[in-house]
Parts: C-alpha cells; sequence; structure tokens
C-alpha cells in the first residue's frame, strides 16, 4: 500500500522527537515520541491526567502515537488539505507548539482573520500563494515565536535546528530543495569580501613595498616614490576609509 503524506510527514516529526524523556524544564513533563503526560491522559480520557502513571507513558507504542497524531495535530491543523511541503511545515509546528498557535502564525502569514480554525477561507488563501514562500515565511515566524520563549537558552539549540531541519524537508517535498553553494559562488563570496576590503589591500601593499625600499630592495615600478611618502599615503588611506565608515554608518 502506497505510504500517504501524513506518513511521511510523520516520520519526519519523529525523527525529531525521539524517546521517553522528563526533562524538569520541558513544561511537558514527562515525553515519549512526542506525545505529554497530559496529551496521553486526555486521549484516554484519564481526568484528571496526572493519575496516569508515568509508567504509561514510557510504555507508548507507535501506533497509538500515530493515532493521536492524526487526530489532534494532522487532521486538527488540516494539514491533509494543504500542498506538499506546507503539510509538513505546519503539523510539526502544530506539534511542537501546538495546533491553534501554528495554525494563527499560518493565517497571520495569510493576512486572513487568525481565528486557529482552518476553514475555507484560509484553505482558499493557501491556494492563492506560493508554496515554496510560504514555507518559508511559516518557518521563519515559527523560529521567532521560540526565541521569544524563556526557555529558548535551554532548548534553542536544538529548536533551531529541528526549524532548519523541517525547512529542509518541506522545500524538497515542494519541490524547491535548498541549493548548495557552488564553487563559483565560494569564489563570489571571496571576492564581495576583498572588495569591500580593498582599500586596505591597498594600503598593506604600499606599506609592505615602503618596508621593502627600507631595507634596500629596488622595486622599479614604484620608481620615484619615497618610503616616507608611500607610509603616509598608506595611513592617509586607511583612516580615510575608516572615517568614511563611521560617518555612514551614524547617518
Amino acid at each position: 500500500m502506497a505510504r500517504t503524506r501524513f506518513d511521511i510527514c510523520l516520520d519526519e516529526v519523529l525523527r525529531h522527537e525521539g524517546g521517553y524523556a522528563d526533562h524538569p524544564s520541558d513544561p511537558g513533563g514527562a515525553t515519549n515520541l512526542g506525545i505529554t503526560h497530559k496529551t496521553l491522559a486526555r486521549w484516554r480520557n484519564v481526568s484528571p491526567w496526572w493519575k496516569l502513571p508515568k509508567a504509561e507513558v514510557k510504555a507508548l507504542g507507535r501506533a497509538e502515537a500515530a493515532r493521536i497524531y492524526r487526530a489532534s495535530y494532522w487532521d486538527r491543523s488540516k494539514a491533509g488539505n494543504l500542498p506538499a511541503g506546507l503539510d509538513l511545515a505546519l503539523f510539526d509546528f502544530a506539534v511542537n507548539s501546538g495546533p491553534d498557535r501554528a495554525i494563527r502564525t499560518l493565517q497571520a502569514e495569510l493576512g486572513v482573520l487568525a481565528d486557529g480554525q482552518a476553514g475555507p477561507l484560509t484553505l482558499a488563501a493557501v491556494q492563492a500563494r506560493d508554496a515554496a514562500g510560504l514555507i518559508a515565511a511559516l518557518c521563519d515566524r515559527r523560529l521567532g515565536f521560540l526565541n521569544r520563549l524563556s526557555s529558548f537558552p535551554t532548548f534553542g539549540k536544538g529548536w533551531t535546528s529541528r526549524v532548519a531541519a523541517i525547512r529542509k524537508a518541506a522545500l524538497a517535498a515542494a519541490g524547491t530543495p535548498i541549493a548548495p553553494i557552488s564553487p563559483s559562488s565560494n569564489w563570489s563570496i571571496a571576492m564581495d569580501f576583498l572588495n569591500g576590503y580593498k582599500t586596505y589591500v591597498v594600503a598593506v601593499i604600499m606599506l609592505l613595498a615602503a618596508g621593502a625600499q627600507l631595507l634596500g630592495v629596488e622595486l622599479p615600478a614604484l620608481d620615484g616614490a619615497s618610503s616616507g611618502q608611500m607610509i603616509m599615503e598608506a595611513l592617509a588611506i586607511i583612516f580615510l576609509r575608516k572615517g568614511l565608515k563611521g560617518d555612514i554608518g551614524k547617518a
């Protein structure tokens, strides 16, 4: 039987969720396969949720976790109605930060009423936009939200890596993979860097030439220019560039 988009996206989500954990700084508490203690208790209709033993969280299997993910995150966010790639970006956001926030963030990007319900107006607005552009914008907004959380110093590195990986996988699914930097691009970057500092490069060359003259090395191409003159001109170039840069920065 052919694998569905839900199956493919769930594999990607679980790649980042891992197994059982109970980090004291994690507000979700005991978690397994990305399913928190409270989520599992509610799924099993256990109330209050803390009456469900943590051992049940630790024993959670993938099959039951998949059913929870489909009902509480995939179907809730209407990810199955979204273009390939955007479905993963929204689904993973919903798993990580809640369906309501994920949907509202997407709606804010679309410019529609942010009510946390992915209804006909939201889905129509999605169809009117480029999927790759929406994926990038949603991931940017998601990362901005995560950066504002008080727990970012503890979990920020992992969250940032996760969003980057989801962005890459989502764009690949949308048919627009992130292009690797080619050797020609590396050369272009290097040339741009040198271009920004070309006045310093010229000044350094002049200082080296002046030093060579002081050591008695004859440089025919610089015949007529004294070492002292070149040193003064080189220093003038350096300080002039620094002064211009400072003035531009204050403008």
